[in-house]
This record gives structure tokens, C-alpha cells and sequence, in this order.
């Protein structure tokens, strides 16, 4: 194996076994097809639909209009143990439409070689420098196809060279599944193809029945209510020593609150004008302008484990794509990161807020990607603008509400369907952990915590705060309240999924009122304040039951599914914070518990999931649990390319591709070999046994700090921390460290530490914001 780089030596057989190639905002699949390449494309922001309408205003005389009407009587339910009229009043609180669906632009073939008499054919994915290769010798010699997406230039560029590439190719087509109308126009530099088109004013799910499902508007301008239009525009240069192709893609989209444009003429010319600038430079100037923007984000953080290729390729592919899928003023990752074939895509290739659309960004923070989390923090931000009306429609709450999935135009109320995923009003809180840690690791901006993270804190725990009711015992506990997907059985058949107090619901309002009270020290609200101290202290905690796992619901319901995907109930654990080994240690073995109850009936057999199940088996210490969920993932729940794969029984293979378990898996990488979530760094916390060798390099802590750490024979060699800011650095290691120094040789005055887990150690200096610290 080559470092940095998944080899192949076949072309992809399936979409999922292509080569990702993005820049944030331009995304192409590479199928490496010898002598005509297949090339998917996407755009970050084409999506079907348009602004959503205002919500009903809902006057004098109208109350039965209102959802929120219900919820005494739905709560009434759950605190009776109604639990069908429960479900039943739950079903009418929801609302009547669903997100709209990340569009697929269309496949661009090009033929640029013969493809007779291939032999030695290999193609790589080179993660480090953002570049895709096809090799070949044909019959009429050898033949290279190179490709990349460039952010500088915002094109992607297609470079065939070698004696076999033809000496006149053929024009590249564009196949797309929507109405387009094909060109060729001169935009000042030479003849381009161009293709306009409209995305879908309407898309439906899926997985709902119904028709039409797919909607396409007639009306033009450079406003309309849905529907927005694209162009690509594409150009074939050829000179003695290569054939190009330069191809950009302009979109409609004007912002989630403005109505899209379906001014073919004028998107047509943003990507015109892209073009012309890209042709205006050689292939050579405009790589080394891609690999030199995309490398200041790549090489930030690094891992070597010299004896398991595969997790270490898992990491860097992780991060590779969060690079390629994420940049500042672009549209967060999705389902699929920004890489998508159908018109109707697995789950509308949304952003699903009940774990998928956090998951992806579970890495960002440690492995040195903090600039790339901020679209989910705009996201998150607007969700918490646009969940106002959510939060005062259907459940008479201040604050904001979303629920399990959102769209580009930052959709928030419950969509018709099962309650066991539909009535989850809690993504908000969830989000709001992301804003946190954003802050807690030190990369935030200037003026983050009062812009962005108190509104959102706001949001959050006012939504919460309204959404407690006692319980039988006078506790404080969230209802009405769902487990995201998961039911529980009742009465010997029966199952339901609204009740109260589900462990997800109050980890969650438990964080984001302990957080918010953190943060009104910069910005005084003395009623907000004694709001939420008094509700924080009447939480009910999340109970264990009798046979000594955590409870997922607030009766001991028994699951529905006892393998079920969906590990909401150890949030505590992961990605929480509040369960630790030694500040909870009741908890923690509760927590092992639960883990070990859903694994016994098949969790993780999703790749999301069982990143999940890697990333707790860190927090748990359990290294053998974790080389497990690392052979599953880079197992048979991945593609040829080692893309993350779900089950998908109408898909080809049976799977489908969704990207939040390449993007999770290096966080769960990164957490056995550095923790920093219970006030201390933690060095090789819970080490593989086969990772005997190793280092990890650029791993970002809580508190700012950064740590690099190298081991061999399964013990510590060296490592070096250095500080975020100033005061005690807390250290945990596997045994004493033979000394601390200054990276400048001076010697540091260390004191032992209070609070390691059994067989560990911590030490504790004073440290200087900026300075580094060698252990070893």
C-alpha cells in the first residue's frame, strides 16, 4: 500500500465504487472506465423545491387548525400509560409535507482513448493531494486520465495524456434525468458546451407511495417560487502533450429565504465565466493550485499504523472527504456528502438530524478540520431562526424546533409518518453540542460565542425548558418524547414510540442547560438564568434498570428491536460527555451494559452504526470491541472504494451509499489514541493490540491544546502537547513519564494529577498558551 492512496484494479461496477472527487461545492464520482470515463456530478446547493412558505397564520375561531392544541391531551396519554392514544395524538401534531431531495446534476461521458487491448489497467484516489488516476496501456500505447475539482478555480479539471489518449476526442455528453437544452456558445475563450436545465420544483421521498413524485415548474425569471435552474459548461482543449477537459457548474440557488432563479441565461454565464478563467492557466498551475489549497487542510493531522493499512486508509479517507464534501460558505455534507446519482435519492440524501448530519461532523473538531464544521454551525443557526414558528405551531414552546431531517431551505416541523422517527423535536439540542465543541476546542472565530453559540444555546434551552413536565415522582422530564426510530413493546403485542423522558431527550436537555448557564456569564439574563438552574436541578437523571444497562425510556419499556441501529440511549457516553469512568462510574458500567444488550441482538450492521459502536467502545476503553468494529467497517460494510455502505433491499447489491461512517470512523480512530473530554488529555487510552507500532500527529483537544504521540511495543514513546492556553494542563498517561520538557529543552516542574482510571496516571503543569511540552 501507498500511503494516502486507495489502489483498485478494476474500474467502479457500481456508483458506490467510484472515486470522490469535491471541492465543497463541485462534486464528480469517477468511475474509471477505460477510454470513455463516467463522471457524476453535483452541486452543493441543487436541490428541488424553493423557499417554504409562511406559516398559516392561525387567527380567531381557527384553534383546531393549531397542532399544539393537542398536547395536553397527548401528554395526559403518556402520563396515563395510554400508549396507542398516545401515538394516535402524536400522528396529528405532525405536519403535512417533507423535505426536498439534493439533486443529481447528471453523468458527463467522455471518450478520450481507444479502449481496446487495456492491460495493466489500476486506478487510485491519491487522499493527500486530491487527485484521481486511471492508468492503462492500450493498443495504441499507454494512456493516464487525471482528474481533480479545484476550489481556487471552483472547476473540475480532466487531464488525458499518454500515446494511447486519442489525438481528437470526442465532445463530452451530459446525461442528465432532468429536461436540459445543450449548446455550444463562445464566451471569449473558444467554444464551450454548455447544457441548462431546471431541478424539480417538487420532489417526494423515496419511500413515499404516491404520485406525482416528481414535479417539474414551467415558469421562468430570475425569481420563482421552485424549481431553480443550473448550467454546466464544459470545454475540450487539446495541445501536443495532453487533452483537457475543464468543466463548472453554476446553480439558482440565492439563499434559503430568497426565491431561486430560473434564469438559464445569466447562471449559464457564472459557469461560462468559470470556465474561461480556468482555461486561462495549464493543468500544471491549476494542480498546484488545487493540491496546495487542499494540503493546508490534509496535512493538519496524520496517522501511521504500520500494521493495519486498513484503519489508517479509513482515517485519511474520512478526512479527505470531509475536505472534499465541506468548505466555509458552502452547504454541509449530507447523506451522501455532495455525491448523488438519483432524482429520487435513499431518505431525499438530506440532512437527518437524529445522528447522520452530527455524525459527519464528529471528527472535524480533533483531527484539525475546525474551519470545515462551520456550514453545520450556519445550519444550525438557521435552524434555530426557522424553528421558531416550528416550536410555537405544534408545541406552543418558546424558542425553536427541528426535527429529524432538514433540507436547503432549513425545513423544521415534524414530517407525516411513524412516530418513532417523526415525533423527535430535539435536533436542535443535539446541534447545539456541535456549537459547543466548537468552542471547547479552541477554533472558533472571534465574536463565535455571542453571535452564534448564545442564540443558539437560547433557542435550544428556552424549546426545552417548555417542553419538561413532571413526572410521577415530581422530576422534571421531556414530553412528549420519542427514542429517534426505535419503539417499545407494551402489553404482550403492542408497541408504541411517544412517551417521556427517553435517555436521548434528557442527556440532551441536561447539556444544553448545563451549557447555556456557562455561557450567560457574557451576556447577563437573570430570569433565563433561574429558569434553567431550577430545571437543571429538577431533571430526572436517565435510570438504570434492573439488570444494570441504561435505560433507553423512562418505565424500563422493553425495545422493540433489541439490535436496533440506534444507540440514542448511551448519548451519555458518546457523543456526549457526561459519562466518564471516574466521574460517573455507575453510569459508565451502565453504559457497557446497554452496549453489550444490543450488540448480543446485532447492532452495527449499518456502517454508521457501527462507527457509533467504535467510537463508544473508546469512551469504554475497550479495545477489543473496537478492532472489531474497524474489521466490520473496512469489511463487507464498504464499497470497493471503501465507501460506508447501508442496507437497501431495492438497491442494486442491496446496499447504498452514505457517507456519515467514513466521516465518523476517524473520530472513533482518533479517541483510542487521544481523549480530552474528562478535563484531562488522555494519552493511548484504549491502544489496539495490533496497532503494536504507531504514531498520530495534529490531534486537537478540549482547551485548545494539540497533541502528537508516537508509541511502539503497545507502550508510549513520546509525545508532545501543545497548550491552548494558559494554566494547569492535565495529563493522563499509561505509566509516569521519564520526564517533561520544554520543545526548547527546559525542564518543567510536573505534580501528580487526581482522578485516573485504574492502571493510568495524570500529571499537571502550569503551561503557557502557545508552547510546547515533550513527554518521554
Amino acid at each position: 500500500m501507498t500511503r494516502h492512496r486507495i489502489e483498485r484494479t478494476a474500474p467502479a461496477a457500481d456508483f458506490p465504487d467510484g472515486f470522490p472527487i469535491g471541492n465543497g461545492r463541485l462534486g464528480a464520482m469517477l468511475h474509471g472506465r477505460p477510454g470513455a470515463e463516467r463522471i457524476d456530478l453535483n452541486a452543493d446547493t441543487l436541490w428541488s423545491g424553493g423557499p417554504l412558505p409562511d406559516p398559516p397564520r392561525d387567527g380567531a375561531g381557527q384553534d383546531d387548525a393549531v397542532p399544539a392544541r393537542l398536547l395536553p391531551a397527548l401528554r395526559a396519554a403518556v402520563a396515563a400509560g395510554d400508549h396507542a392514544a398516545a401515538d394516535a395524538l402524536a400522528r396529528q401534531l405532525q405536519g403535512d409535507a417533507w423535505t426536498q431531495s439534493f439533486q443529481p446534476i447528471g453523468h458527463l461521458e467522455w471518450r478520450y482513448a481507444d479502449p481496446d487491448g487495456v492491460a495493466g489497467y489500476r486506478r487510485h484516489l491519491d487522499l493527500a493531494d486530491a487527485v484521481a488516476v486511471t492508468g492503462y496501456d492500450s493498443a495504441c500505447g499507454p494512456v493516464r486520465l487525471t482528474a481533480f475539482v479545484s476550489a481556487p478555480d471552483d472547476v473540475l479539471v480532466v487531464s488525458a495524456t499518454g500515446p494511447g489518449s486519442l489525438a481528437s476526442t470526442a465532445p463530452p455528453r451530459l446525461h442528465s434525468p432532468h429536461p436540459v437544452t445543450a449548446g455550444v456558445v463562445d464566451a471569449g475563450a473558444g467554444p464551450c458546451l454548455l447544457w441548462t436545465g431546471r431541478a424539480p420544483a417538487h420532489v417526494l421521498p423515496d419511500y413515499v407511495d404516491r404520485e406525482p413524485a416528481v414535479v417539474y415548474a414551467t415558469d421562468t425569471g430570475a425569481a420563482v417560487p421552485a424549481g431553480m435552474g443550473f448550467a454546466v459548461a464544459a470545454a475540450v482543449r487539446q495541445t501536443p502533450d495532453e487533452t483537457r477537459l475543464v468543466v463548472a457548474v453554476a446553480t439558482g440557488f440565492r439563499g434559503h429565504r430568497h426565491p431561486p432563479s430560473a434564469d438559464l441565461a445569466a447562471i449559464a454565464g457564472e459557469a461560462l465565466a468559470r470556465v474561461a478563467r480556468a482555461l486561462a492557466r495549464p493543468t500544471r498551475v491549476l494542480r498546484q493550485r488545487h493540491v496546495a489549497d487542499h494540503r493546508q487542510y490534509f496535512d493538519r493531522a496524520d496517522l501511521h499504523l504500520p500494521t493495519d493499512d486498513r484503519a489508517e486508509l479509513l482515517f485519511h479517507l474520512g478526512r479527505y472527504l470531509l475536505i472534499a464534501a465541506s468548505r466555509p460558505g458552502t452547504q454541509p455534507a449530507n447523506l451522501q456528502g455532495i455525491w448523488n446519482a438519483d432524482v429520487r435519492p435513499g431518505w431525499s440524501c438530506n440532512w437527518t438530524t437524529n445522528i447522520n448530519a452530527q455524525m459527519n461532523y464528529w471528527a472535524a473538531e480533533s483531527t484539525g478540520l475546525a474551519d470545515l464544521h462551520e456550514p453545520l454551525l450556519t445550519l444550525t443557526a438557521d435552524l434555530a431562526a426557522a424553528g421558531t414558528a416550528t416550536a410555537a405551531r405544534h408545541y406552543a414552546a418558546r424558542g425553536a424546533a427541528a426535527h429529524h431531517n432538514t433540507d436547503l431551505w432549513r425545513f423544521t416541523a415534524p414530517v407525516p409518518g411513524e412516530p418513532q422517527w417523526a415525533n423527535w423535536p430535539s435536533a436542535l439540542p443535539w446541534l447545539a453540542a456541535h456549537v459547543w465543541d466548537h468552542l471547547d476546542h479552541g477554533g472558533a472565530r472571534a465574536g463565535f460565542a455571542d453571535d452564534v453559540a448564545l442564540p443558539v444555546l437560547r433557542a435550544a434551552t428556552r424549546f426545552v425548558l417548555d417542553m419538561l413536565v413532571p413526572d410521577a415522582g415530581g422530576a422534571l422530564v421531556v414530553s412528549p418524547s420519542t427514542s429517534p426510530e426505535h419503539d417499545f413493546r407494551y402489553g404482550g403485542t403492542g408497541h408504541a414510540a411517544v412517551s417521556w423522558g427517553s435517555a436521548l431527550d434528557q442527556e440532551l436537555a441536561r447539556e444544553v442547560l448545563t451549557r447555556l448557564l456557562v455561557l450567560l456569564d457574557r451576556a447577563p439574563d437573570p430570569a433565563l438564568r433561574r429558569e434553567a438552574t431550577a430545571a437543571l436541578a429538577a431533571l430526572r437523571p436517565v435510570p438504570t434498570g434492573p439488570d444494570g444497562a441504561l435505560l433507553e425510556w423512562h418505565d424500563d419499556h422493553p425495545p422493540h428491536e433489541p439490535g436496533h441501529r440506534h444507540l440514542s440511549h448511551l448519548y451519555g457516553l458518546y457523543p456526549g460527555t457526561r459519562i466518564t469512568e471516574t466521574g460517573t462510574p455507575a453510569d459508565h458500567a451502565a453504559a457497557r451494559a446497554a452496549l453489550r444488550a444490543r450488540l448480543a441482538h446485532g447492532t452495527g450492521h449499518t456502517a454508521w452504526s457501527r462507527t457509533w459502536v467504535l467510537c463508544l467502545a473508546a469512551r469504554l476503553r475497550d479495545p477489543g470491541l473496537a478492532a472489531e468494529s474497524l474489521a466490520a467497517l473496512t469489511g463487507g460494510l464498504c464499497s470497493a472504494s471503501m465507501l460506508t455502505l447501508h442496507p437497501d433491499a431495492g438497491r442494486p447489491g442491496g446496499w447504498i451509499f452514505q457517507i456519515d461512517g467514513n466521516l465518523g470512523a476517524p473520530a472513533g480512530i482518533t479517541e483510542l489514541l487521544v481523549q480530552s473530554h474528562a478535563g484531562a488529555v488522555s494519552l493511548l487510552p484504549a491502544l489496539p493490540a495490533a496497532w503494536d507500532t504507531g504514531r498520530v500527529r495534529g490531534v486537537r483537544c478540549r482547551g485548545g491544546h494539540r497533541a502528537d504521540v508516537t508509541w511502539s511495543g503497545g507502550q508510549l514513546d513520546t509525545a508532545r502537547i501543545t497548550a491552548g492556553t494558559d494554566g494547569p494542563l492535565l495529563v493522563e498517561l499509561p505509566a509516569p513519564p521519564g520526564k517533561v520538557h520544554t520543545t526548547g529543552g527546559a525542564p518543567v516542574a510536573v505534580t501528580a494529577g487526581a482522578g485516573a482510571p485504574a492502571g493510568r496516571c495524570r500529571i499537571r503543569w502550569d503551561a503557557r498558551a502557545g508552547a510546547g511540552y515533550d513527554l518521554g
